[in-house]
């Protein structure tokens, strides 16, 4: 199985933290020497995994970016955790999840990843034709998320949302245009809370699947919200209902 790229301090640490054993190698930058290097290379020299003194210019062209922050990993994926059905088979109490048609752009999903697992969200569900994977960019921007929350790619996205409403899950979409209001909708028991790109928003499909629609209310002058900070929006509304 060919090796995969994880950058910056938040991302390689949860994967130390977790699964240290599928790291192949770490390359870090050689000219810095601060506190937070000097703890981050004690933590992997305790893991057991090498580490290679790099340069600035390698470190860019192992991660295609310059915001490495000076860490580097290759690292060997990791096996899909979950079906759907697994997942919520293991699920203890109603079930929280946030579901995304058509996030696109990899910082989106990544800062999405990361408010849902504040949240304790129990994944998040995509339509496999219509987003971003999981790649070094997501799992930079989710700082270790993309490692803790189970990210699922799904065939056909209403026909997923049938089958969750078949599990007594309510499916409460957003909308610019819905008549009710986030802050009346009842999120306390299972749901999964459905946000469509920027721009284009749901799907007319995806928009008819879910049993209610609801508007997050925008009392100034721009018209709407980055889709990470609505899934922050909704996922935190929806912990307060449930008791925090």
């Amino acid at each position: 199985m060919s090796a995969k790229v994880l950058f910056g301090f938040h991302a390689v640490t949860v994967r130390l933290k977790t699964v240290p054993q599928s790291i192949v190698e770490i390359h870090v930058d050689a000219t810095r020497r601060d506190a937070r290097m000097r703890q981050f290379v004690e933590r992997a020299r305790a893991a057991g995994v090498r580490l290679v003194d790099s340069d600035d210019e390698h470190l860019q062209r192992l991660c295609g970016t310059h915001r490495h922050q000076g860490v580097v990993a290759r690292v060997t994926p990791l096996a899909p955790r979950h079906s759907l059905d697994d997942l919520l088979d293991e699920v203890k109490g109603p079930p929280l999840l946030l579901v995304l048609d058509g996030v696109t752009d990899p910082h989106n999903l990544g800062a999405c990843l990361r408010v849902a697992d504040g949240a304790g969200a129990h994944a998040v569900i995509a339509p496999r034709d219509r987003t971003v994977g999981i790649n070094a960019t997501v799992a930079k921007v989710a700082s270790g998320a993309a490692e803790t929350v189970p990210y699922l790619m799904v065939t056909n996205l209403a026909r997923t949302l049938g089958e969750l409403k078949e599990r007594e899950i309510r499916i409460v979409g957003t909308s610019d245009d819905a008549p009710a209001s986030l802050f009346e909708a009842r999120l306390a028991g299972p749901l999964a809370i459905v946000l469509g790109a920027e721009g284009t928003g749901l799907r007319q499909l995806t928009r008819q699947t879910c049993d209610e629609l609801v508007h997050i209310p925008m009392k100034g002058a721009v018209e709407s919200l980055n889709v990470s900070v609505a899934s922050g929006i909704c996922l935190y509304e929806a912990l307060r209902q449930r008791g925090g």
